[in-house]
């Protein structure tokens, strides 16, 4: 399997088999030799037995228990070998698919829209991607090291006495029925178990993420004796499902082992020639040892149905963040720079906004403005796919909702109303792993001016907590800029920020975006009598005019804009 590679149908469990078919080959050769040798260990045990008990009597000799004892120590480790190739082959079958699954999970996550219910979506996401492989894992092992070494025994049994066989294997089923009637309490006690853990891990990360608001509004002895609470829940119902994952083991060896009772029985009358068959006593040692390590096979196996039992609850809580791979191969800075006319018409987006029309056509900056809540921020969200919209889009004459979202993506730069800033330096902010210069983008945002002290290098903070408002938002715009593509969709660029830098930022975009199509979004109207268009949003609909005819037309945007100069005068 190549490891690097999303696999199609990550909601489906054999997905995962087909993808490691030439590893499973050789774990089963290596099982199957593993398992079927593991006959040796009784046959042996029973001849060397056998073979002590004839040296007593004067029939054989200790060269000959020599001998035995040789050939039963190499044909052991030729079995283990293979036990250690197949163990191996298992192990790695695991961590495969434990790596698959965490990469589709990944590729999921990253592709659907953000979750609310993190501190659940965490533990799904990290723990029962473990669960689901550690079940994989013990279903694959004992499939071999229990399935096929039970078949391997009961031949062997059933070609010593089979009616002996048989009877003493009526425990068997039982212990298996069992282990059947366990599974829904096994089942229902692992899945609470999973809910109080999501449960504990949301009402963590809420105690952290709200601390500040707990403590100013004096709720802190509610929350944290809320997650007391929380943490006895979780700590009961961890220990009701480890309980019963643990206890149930000695009750399949129990069940299982009242068979040797039996043998012990009707085992010693074959021995004494009154049974059902004549006995030696390497028959007898053989039939015990074997019937013994068959016992124990059956309660692994019975454990094995607890273990397969968890990774389904896992596994049925995982499944559907399992969603088709989305290959991200496609590098929009790749794309050839290509002048593009923007145009909308007769655009609704539900009843927020009614019939937006207006076209954008390349070297053009239309300035988007409206009062607060009027649809300004959610209109440039369309273009980025995250708010639906009736009526008809166009980039060059190309329906919008037709397009690829590769196309869509190479046509598009976007700067949201939130920074968005990385964790990391003022270069890896601008750069986002690609091999652009940041200085030139520092310098044409006027950053480079509050860098004079300081590298690019440096880190700016989580999220930018060392940078006033003003440099978050100019080091988003830098970022915009440095993968400028045909569109720019520019969200409040300027805010927090000086009419100086202000005027001397936007020159700087004229001057090295010319052909470029840009929306500016803003409430700062100082520079909109310079754009070419202006898009005012008013009374669920919009008016587009430039900004003279809109001060003649529109008496709302005409007090927004005398309001908006008297502002930036202060």
């Amino acid at each position: 399997m190549k490891t690097n590679k999303l696999l199609k149908h990550p909601n489906q469990i054999r997905t995962y088999f087909k993808a490691e078919i030439p590893l499973l080959i050789i774990v089963t050769i290596s099982g199957l030799i593993y398992n079927i040798g593991m006959l040796a260990g009784p046959y042996f045990e029973g001849q060397l037995a056998q073979c002590l008990y004839d040296i007593t009597r004067n029939k054989a000799t200790w060269h000959d228990m020599w001998i035995l004892a040789l050939l039963y120590v190499f044909v052991i480790a030729l079995v283990q070998i293979a036990r250690a190739i197949k163990r191996f082959g298992v192990r790695r079958f695991a961590n495969d698919i434990s790596r698959s699954m965490r990469r589709n999970l990944y590729n999921s996550l990253v592709h659907r829209p953000q979750e609310t219910d993190l501190g659940s979506l965490l533990t799904n996401a990290i723990a029962d991607v473990d669960v689901c492989a550690e079940g994989i894992r013990k279903f694959t092992t004992e499939l071999f090291d229990t399935g096929v070494v039970m078949i391997a025994y009961v031949c062997m049994l059933l070609h010593y006495d089979w009616k002996l066989t048989i009877l003493c294997c009526l425990f068997t089923p039982i212990a298996y029925l069992v282990a059947n009637q366990m599974k829904n309490v096994v089942t229902l006690a692992n899945a609470a178990y999973k809910q109080s853990a999501s449960d504990l891990s949301r009402m963590t990360m809420d105690r952290i993420e709200n601390s500040l608001t707990y403590r100013v509004y004096g709720r802190e002895q509610n929350r944290d004796a809320a997650y007391e609470k929380a943490l006895s829940d979780y700590e009961r119902k961890s220990a009701k499902a480890n309980l019963f994952e643990g206890s149930l083991t000695p009750l399949y060896d129990a069940i299982a082992m009242l068979g040797a009772v039996m043998i012990l029985y009707f085992g010693g009358k074959n021995v004494m020639g009154t049974g059902w068959i004549r006995w030696n006593l390497a028959a007898f040692t053989t039939f015990l040892a074997c019937f013994t390590k068959l016992a124990v096979k059956t309660s692994h196996a019975a454990k094995l149905f607890n273990a397969v039992q968890k990774a389904e609850v896992s596994w049925k809580r995982i499944q559907p963040l399992m969603e088709e791979p989305i290959e991200d191969d496609f590098q929009a800075d790749e794309v050839p720079f290509t002048p593009v006319t923007l145009s909308f018409d007769h655009v609704s987006i539900g009843s927020l906004l009614q019939d937006i029309t207006f076209t954008a056509k390349p070297g053009e900056i239309i300035g988007i403005t409206g009062e607060v809540a009027s649809g300004k921020s959610v209109l440039g969200k369309i273009l980025i796919g995250e708010v639906d919209y009736a009526g008809s889009i166009t980039l060059n004459g190309k329906e919008f909702r037709d397009l690829s979202e590769n196309e869509k993506i190479s046509y598009i730069s976007y700067m949201g109303h939130d920074p968005q800033l990385l964790s990391v330096s003022f270069a890896d902010n601008i750069q986002l792993g690609t091999n652009v210069s940041a200085q030139p983008y520092l310098e044409l945002t006027d950053l480079d001016t509050d860098l004079k002290n300081r590298s690019i290098a440096e880190s700016i903070g989580d999220a930018g907590s060392m940078l006033s408002g003003g440099q978050q938002a100019r080091l988003a715009l830098a970022r915009t800029l440095a993968h400028a593509r045909s569109i720019l969709i520019l969200d409040d660029p300027f805010a927090a920020v000086d009419k100086n830098t202000e005027t001397k930022v936007l020159k700087n975009i004229r001057k090295t975006f010319p052909e470029h199509t840009i929306l500016l979004i803003s409430h700062r109207l100082y520079h909109f009598p310079s754009f070419s268009h202006v898009l005012y949003l008013h009374d669920h609909t919009g008016t587009f005019l430039t900004h003279a005819d809109m001060l003649k037309q529109e008496v709302g945007y005409k007090k927004l804009f005398e309001g908006s100069d008297r502002h930036d005068e202060k």
